[in-house]
């Protein structure tokens, strides 16, 4: 009974991060993170409501488009630190929405700089669809 005692805490670390990343988890591309998305918002993308939410300010003074630029088959640069951001559509940038954790982590820490508060799963599903149009 010990060793199966012993098996729980494993178990909690392989289970709960999968709970955590729910439909996305194997996503590997832009349109599979897109639909992952939609699955979770319950809703259907919309490319040009993922443009003006990219290239709207939302009661602060950043867009996306800010440092991304509105054109995102470009290389932007943080209005901060100056630093170059590759682009971000996805045909320009095979890199973007490859990994699951690095579109989280972008999201929520851009999101929270334009918005004060993290994404909504269809507000995310919006944006990809309007990246996805270049």
């Amino acid at each position: 009974m010990k060793k199966l005692g012993a098996l729980v805490p494993i178990a909690l670390v392989l289970i709960v991060p999968a709970a955590i990343w729910g439909s996305y988890a194997m996503a590997a591309d832009a349109y599979q993170m897109q639909q992952a998305y939609e699955k979770q918002a319950g809703q259907t993308a919309n490319s040009q409501r993922g443009q003006v939410f990219f290239t709207k300010t939302h009661g602060g003074d950043w867009s996306c488009a800010t440092c991304h630029t509105a054109k995102p088959t470009v290389t932007g640069k943080h209005t901060i630190t100056g630093r170059p951001i590759d682009p971000l559509a996805p045909s320009f940038n095979k890199e973007r929405f490859s990994s699951e954790r690095q579109t989280e982590k972008w999201f929520r820490r851009n999101c929270k700089d334009v918005l004060q508060r993290e994404c909504t799963a269809i507000e995310k599903a919006d944006v990809i669809a309007f990246l996805r149009t270049f």
